[in-house]
């Protein structure tokens, strides 16, 4: 009995306790505080507001249908082509493509898959002195190490190695992680920093207790102790050291040819130049040099997607390693000028591109957003100019971003307001290139809420060459879309991948993710060849726009595309002869 009431007691200590701490939560919202005007009149209760409105982001996918993406069912795909599942549904499609949508030509006697050929190769730069032949038609698009942590840039890099596939470095430019595949080095161009054998065996008893990832981590804070640079080193598991590329090492140590245990790299500069600037912001022509000798081609970031400015990363994201990489201060925001440095004419840029061709010998392109004719249509002209004057500086290909969205940093108001979609601005680039006659002269990249085969077939059949996808290596890389991305919210990604934050960056699980980024890329290849064997096409570059048809919004069906995109063609008409001359 006395237990019992003993009992009783402690519970009527604790329902005390609640009150009073009630009491004073409602004494300080409504007499207290005054950042809330909602509190003062809803004590309290008020608090559910900013609860829920914290949480609709981050559940807003699993509630409704989706609104951004054409469906729900074409971010079903990704995630299953990259756990290497079947990819079929059931009786109907659980969201159906909206109209209007374009629809594609199969034909009455198909082939069988096998009967399609494998051979998905695109060479840029054939006047170059070292074109470069990617073995794939699709990259993944640009994602700086910066934005991205260092173990997810780790986890594409794996992934892209391990599919053979292109990967864009984006405008953070090639950082030491970039190199996680390269263990055949020379030393002449590499730090080693090598740890005791101390070290080493405590590392050793930490893998045989818990796992990999964390015995590298405990091994380098050994190593390494309290040095701000430590993470700009690489693990090699092989030789039990970590190492770097010493960018300080002349240029003839460097290798003459990509190594070939590296990806197929694409290296973005954006207008802050970085990994190829001086201290003071300035070209590095050397520094290119020396960067270039590990990477295949170089895209000069005019703009991306709705992001008309330059590239933003907030403070918390510039760490010291990133500070290293990008030659500046560490812990600072860095926002890139919003026109590129060496760009204020097209012939400034040309001329531009022209140089970073003959120090490099590889293909040099540009990526911009396209509004209407005046975008183009001088880039046009002046390669037309340049090949009539037997000069070969002008851009190996142009990529073009749609205009929808953007990157995690791109300001709201600009999104869904300054640029066109990719296929409206792939096929106005193809028509103009090819009015002016330069069209085989340069090939087309495209990039933009492209997400699965049917994406593919549809803007290659409008002109594109070559495709560059964010989104959907992204969430094969493990990204759940919470749109934490930026880190300007007061969250960080909650998986890791895109967030500086040590804790959650840690528990990144890279070799699992690196291969659902290779299954993606290698069921995207799978699934187009698919769709090509029901179209009755051999070869990728059997497509084109008679492959494709258009369904508008009252379920017409308009099989000339050129009718169709009449309204685009419609743009810029009222400039006169300055923009339709040949």
């Amino acid at each position: 009995m006395d237990i019992l009431n003993e009992l009783f007691l402690y519970i009527e200590i604790i329902i005390l306790v609640i009150l009073i701490i009630i009491l004073a939560w409602y004494v300080h919202d409504k007499y207290v505080q005054r950042d809330h005007q909602l509190l003062v009149n809803y004590p309290i209760i008020g608090r559910l507001r900013y609860l829920l409105e914290e949480a609709r982001e981050p559940f807003r996918q699993y509630f409704g249908d989706e609104k951004f993406y054409e469906s729900k069912d074409k971010l079903d795909w990704v995630y299953k082509a990259s756990r290497d599942l079947p990819n079929y549904a059931s009786f109907s499609p659980s969201q159906p493509l909206p109209k209007p949508k374009f629809m594609l030509r199969h034909a009455t006697i198909v082939l069988n898959e096998d009967e399609v050929d494998t051979d998905f190769s695109v060479t840029f730069g054939l006047n170059r002195n070292k074109p470069y032949k990617a073995k794939s038609i699709i990259a993944r698009s640009a994602m700086s190490d910066g934005s991205i942590s260092p173990e997810g840039t780790r986890a594409f890099v794996r992934g892209s190695f391990m599919g053979d596939f292109p990967i864009n470095s984006g405008e953070g430019g090639l950082t030491s992680n970039f190199f996680v595949t390269h263990q055949n080095y020379d030393e002449k161009y590499m730090e080693i920093v090598h740890g005791t054998a101390f070290q080493k065996r405590v590392k050793n008893i930490v893998l045989k207790l818990f796992n990999g990832a964390l015995a590298a981590d405990v091994y380098r804070k050994l190593v390494f102790k309290d040095n701000p640079e430590a993470e700009t080193y690489v693990f090699d598991a092989r030789t039990q050291v970590f190492h770097r590329p010493n960018w300080n090492a002349p240029l003839e140590f460097f290798p003459k040819e990509v190594p070939e245990d590296m990806p197929d790299i694409i290296l973005q500069v954006s207008s802050g130049l970085y990994s190829v600037r001086t201290k003071d912001g300035k070209f590095d022509p050397e520094r290119y040099q020396k960067v270039m000798r590990f990477c295949r081609m170089t895209e000069i970031k005019i703009a991306q997607g709705a992001k008309q400015t330059g590239g933003k990363l907030i403070a918390d994201k510039v760490s010291p390693a990133i500070a290293y990489y990008r030659n500046v201060e560490a812990h600072k925001d860095l926002f890139s000028p919003n026109r590129f440095p060496y760009a204020n004419t097209i012939e400034e840029l040309f001329d531009f591109i022209g140089q970073m061709q003959e120090l490099s010998e590889k293909p040099v392109g540009v990526k911009i957003v396209i509004s209407d004719y005046e975008n183009i249509v001088p880039f046009a002209k002046e390669i037309k100019k340049r090949i009539e004057a037997g000069s070969s500086a002008y851009p190996d290909f142009i990529s073009i971003d749609g205009g929808s969205g953007g990157s995690a940093t791109a300001p709201i108001e600009m999104m869904e307001r300054i640029g066109l979609n990719i296929r409206d601005s792939i096929y106005l680039v193809n028509k103009v290139l090819e009015d002016h006659g330069v069209r085989q002269k340069v090939k087309l990249v495209a990039s933009g809420k492209l997400l699965t085969p049917d994406d593919i077939i549809v803007i290659m059949a409008l002109g594109a060459d070559f495709v560059q996808i964010a989104r959907g290596f992204m969430m094969s890389a493990g990204c759940i879309r919470a749109r934490y991305c930026s880190g300007t919210t007061g969250h960080d990604c909650p998986v890791g991948l895109a967030t500086q934050n040590k804790e959650k960056r840690k528990k990144y699980f890279v070799h699992k993710q690196a291969k659902k980024v290779r299954d993606y890329h290698k069921n995207l290849l799978k699934s187009v060849r698919g769709l090509l064997a029901v179209m009755g096409l051999k070869n990728i570059k059997e497509l084109d726009k008679h492959k494709i048809m258009f369904l508008d919004r009252n379920s017409k069906v308009h099989d000339n595309i050129d009718d169709v995109f009449g309204r685009i063609l419609d743009i810029g008409k009222d400039k006169g002869d300055k923009f339709h001359e040949s």
